[in-house]
């Protein structure tokens, strides 16, 4: 089901059957890559127990908070938390629903997936453009096990509003001063190299047509698209592998009501096995819902993905969220989420 899903990310997802269609009731949702997949799989068994679809559109998280604030969609997605100041300008509520990891991926001859080597500082010199041959001396330096051609590099970015991208950069903006006064962070910058693909299915695509390329993406991304992803050297100095135990290593301290609407940015974290570009995805509503029947089903549908999604997000190498945190999310939907009359729409 999953490869057959991944084929149709750049449309989005619609999940139902004709049959159901009288007493189903059609949710919409726009934004994020990142957490596509597993937004994918939550929705198809979410269908096959309820009969209720779930269409969501994987169109960048720029276009999901765009969406949202327009009200074309019933909720948006999005990597780059918005700030406080927006969620109180556009009365939104934001909440964490899932954990995941940005990996570097690479198309270069010979190399396979996890035995190249690299640092947040030669990773921000690659798409700075001042490190430009696959064969320069810091990235042997560090590999001397590995023949590495004398080849040109091909970056590539996302081309979209991009909350993977804001994760992206934002992590090479705390490991490299170079990068932060030329650059910086955000869902879209000035790229100094290189060529964009859309979404994180984009980029997959480009970086596995293009020899001697490297790209980011979600880590789910790159072992379904067969890519070669590469260790990173974390804030601990350890070369680490991507996957869900070092996602859920970097996340394990997150204070979620440090930040307004639970915004925790996890780059860059401390700990010997954190993965360094770990990041939430959070899920974006009104406070006050002009149609309340489909404000709730929203929240049905992620009530139940808190429930009963960990295993299938865990298939795909993303970290659920701790019980102690969705437990404050539903007492956060029942204080804030409100119909015309002001009552609660989740009790």
């Amino acid at each position: 089901m999953f490869k057959r899903v991944v084929v149709q990310l750049a449309a989005g997802f619609t999940l139902g059957a004709a049959s159901l269609a009288v007493q189903a009731i059609d949710i919409t949702g726009a934004g994020a890559s990142f957490p596509y997949p597993a937004y994918a799989k939550w929705a198809a068994k979410y269908h096959q127990e309820t009969g209720n679809r779930i269409n969501y559109q994987s169109i960048g998280s720029g276009g999901g908070q765009q969406q949202i604030i327009a009200k074309t969609v019933d909720f948006g997605a999005s990597d780059d938390p918005m700030k406080a100041a927006a969620l109180e300008e556009n009365n939104l509520l934001q909440f964490p629903a899932i954990i995941g990891g940005t990996v570097p991926v690479i198309n270069v001859t010979g190399v396979k997936p996890g035995e190249l080597k690299l640092t947040g500082a030669i990773i921000a010199d690659i798409f700075l453009a001042k490190i430009t041959k696959w064969d320069d001396d810091a990235i042997k330096a560090i590999n001397p096990e590995l023949k590495l051609p004398a080849s040109d590099i091909i970056v590539v970015h996302r081309s979209d509003g991009s909350g993977t991208t804001f994760g992206w950069t934002n992590y090479l903006s705390k490991v490299s001063s170079d990068w932060k006064d030329k650059v910086g962070e955000g869902k879209a910058v000035k790229w100094p190299a290189g060529q964009g693909g859309k979404g994180n299915e984009g980029v997959a695509a480009y970086v596995r047509q293009l020899k001697n390329s490297i790209g980011y993406v979600e880590y789910a991304y790159a072992k379904q698209n067969n890519l070669s992803w590469t260790q990173m050297q974390n804030q601990d100095g350890q070369f680490v592998q991507p996957s869900q135990e070092a996602f859920a290593a970097a996340a394990a301290n997150a204070d979620w009501n440090s930040v307004p609407g639970m915004g925790v940015v996890l780059t860059n974290e401390t700990g010997q096995a954190s993965w360094p570009v770990t990041s939430a995805s959070f899920i974006l509503m009104h406070k006050k819902q002009d149609n309340a029947a489909k404000a709730q089903e929203v929240l049905k549908f992620f009530d139940w993905a808190f429930k009963n999604g960990a295993p299938m997000a865990q298939e795909l190498d993303y970290v659920p969220m701790p019980d102690n945190v969705t437990q404050q999310i539903r007492d956060l939907w029942t204080a804030q989420i409100t119909d015309k009359d002001n009552a609660a729409i989740w009790k």
